[in-house]
């Protein structure tokens, strides 16, 4: 039991640094490393609730995952979630990409993005949080009925 707890939350904190690998790649590959640290400064208690949000998801499901050998259609939740959180995370940034995307005319994306950015950033702290009632009401059930 210990030895599935520790395992889990490694899984989480290893979630946790690759989403936010991947937020400071894309953003400074796009607008530079400057750019970047300007925008964790603006947004970081939005990017670090995403990140952390998703970490927890992620070791809960590997937590339920140790329990119990199929998780019941739980990965799909995961998935979408962590999609949205980094979607979310990245988009504080997109509106940058215009410079970009006209080449692909994809203009009218990136203009949208980034009038809703801080909208954007609340609908991925919402489904990291139904990803983690979803998840913990799981493993409460799994618990309560052996």
């Amino acid at each position: 039991m210990q030895k599935t707890i520790i395992k889990s939350i490694g899984y989480g904190l290893g979630a946790v640094f690759i989403l936010l690998a991947v937020y400071f790649l894309v953003l400074t590959l796009v607008s530079g490393w400057s750019f970047t640290q300007s925008q964790f400064a603006s947004y970081w208690y939005f990017i670090i609730g995403l990140v952390v949000g998703f970490g927890i998801q992620i070791a809960l499901y590997q937590y339920i995952k140790g329990l119990v050998h199929s998780s019941q259609g739980m990965g799909k939740v995961v998935g979408v979630s962590g999609t949205t959180s980094t979607a979310a995370m990245i988009s504080c940034c997109a509106h940058y990409l215009v410079n970009l995307v006209p080449i692909l005319g994809i203009t009218g994306l990136a203009t949208v993005v980034s009038q809703y950015q801080i909208e954007i950033f609340w609908v991925g702290l919402v489904f990291n949080i139904f990803g983690i009632v979803f998840i913990s009401n799981k493993i409460i059930k799994f618990k309560k009925y052996p």
